[in-house]
């Protein structure tokens, strides 16, 4: 089978390749230089996605509309940061979940030593805090039985995400919840090593990851999308 045809399923070698040498060559001189090898390489990257997305699809409902629309600009923004290297060294992308009532956002990285498969709740605004906040302090066993899983485990260890040193503003510190109200984020992460990148069975195990993490996403979407009656 050709490298056209397959690179539907999975990620080359030559992707890694590309971005090790973009880390040692973060320069526009040296980029410009390998254009031509960096849209080959993103070519290959969007047809993974664009079969991730349609592995995602077949369980879940998405608004991202294809792999390359989900893909982040390579070109870092470099007006506010004290690191002004021109380029990122991984790719990375996201998938949004279709209308107001099923929220959370899956994410994934391919980077050398550094791949990972994620989602979550990066930045929740104060009111979708209170709400989160809110549920758990009334009743955290719900989430509590998610989070302890053994499919949640396997997957993603633990819940992550930053946290309050204290209690946050309206709860008490000595709450039986405290651990789980101090998050300001949720996040959940798997890990991947470049070997399991580089295998054929990648592309499921990254569907399989994200289907996993379904049962966290759904819980948030019902705290989060229903009124004050419940409905």
């Amino acid at each position: 089978m050709s490298k056209s045809a397959e690179q539907q399923t999975q990620v080359y070698e030559s992707t890694f390749s590309f971005l090790n040498a973009l880390k040692d060559n973060n320069n526009r001189d040296w980029f410009n230089a390998h254009k031509e090898t960096f849209q080959k390489e993103q070519s290959l990257i969007e047809g993974f996605a664009q079969a991730l997305l349609e592995k995602l699809s077949a369980h879940e409902v998405l608004e991202t509309p294809s792999g390359k629309k989900s893909l982040y600009r390579i070109y870092r923004d470099t007006r506010f940061s004290a690191d002004k290297t021109p380029y990122k060294t991984h790719w990375s992308g996201s998938f949004k979940r279709a209308t107001r009532y099923r929220r959370g956002g899956y994410y994934f990285q391919i980077e050398p030593g550094n791949s990972f498969i994620a989602g979550g709740f990066w930045g929740p605004v104060p009111a979708d805090l209170k709400l989160i906040r809110d549920d758990i302090a009334f009743d955290d066993a719900p989430l509590r039985k998610i989070i302890s899983s053994p499919s949640f485990v396997a997957n993603f260890e633990t819940l992550r995400g930053e946290q309050l040193k204290t209690a946050p503003k309206g709860f008490d510190q000595d709450h039986a919840a405290i651990d789980l109200l101090r998050y300001k984020q949720f996040l959940l992460q798997r890990r991947f090593t470049d070997k399991e990148v580089l295998a054929d069975s990648f592309l499921t195990e990254a569907s399989l990851t994200f289907q996993a993490m379904r049962p966290f996403f759904d819980y948030m979407s019902e705290v989060l999308t229903s009124d004050s009656n419940g409905l």
